[in-house]
């Protein structure tokens, strides 16, 4: 079953905050809430907008590229580097498990480059 904008961002932000060692905030802007690990990024949520209700996740280029490809609502990164982000929008094929995968591989990429 395909998420709305307000199941997609409270996916991502329950997945998130179940996750060790994150912190988030509103480094940036107070319409981005920024989700942390050892101060690096792996989720923005959009809070700006009520019809671009959207997160944007780090992923492998590879990965990056089939999930456009095979979504709609998957675009590159909205805030950051197009190759290395991608931003998830409500849409056919947007579940809950697709977006906690998304949030856990991004937690993970990140984590995994942490000294």
């Amino acid at each position: 079953m395909s998420l709305s904008g307000e199941q997609l961002q409270q996916t991502a932000r329950d997945t998130a905050g179940s996750l060790a060692g994150v912190s988030h905030g509103r480094p940036f802007t107070p319409h981005l809430d920024v989700w942390k690990v050892g101060d690096k990024v792996f989720l923005v949520v959009t809070d700006d907008d009520p019809d671009a209700q959207i997160i944007t996740v780090k992923v492998d280029p590879d990965h990056g590229e089939a999930l456009r490809h095979g979504h709609e609502t998957i675009t590159v990164g909205r805030y950051f580097d197009k190759r290395h982000w991608v931003s998830v929008g409500p849409g056919r094929g947007i579940t809950k498990r697709l977006v906690e995968d998304l949030v856990h591989g991004s937690y993970e990429l990140v984590a995994d480059h942490l000294p």
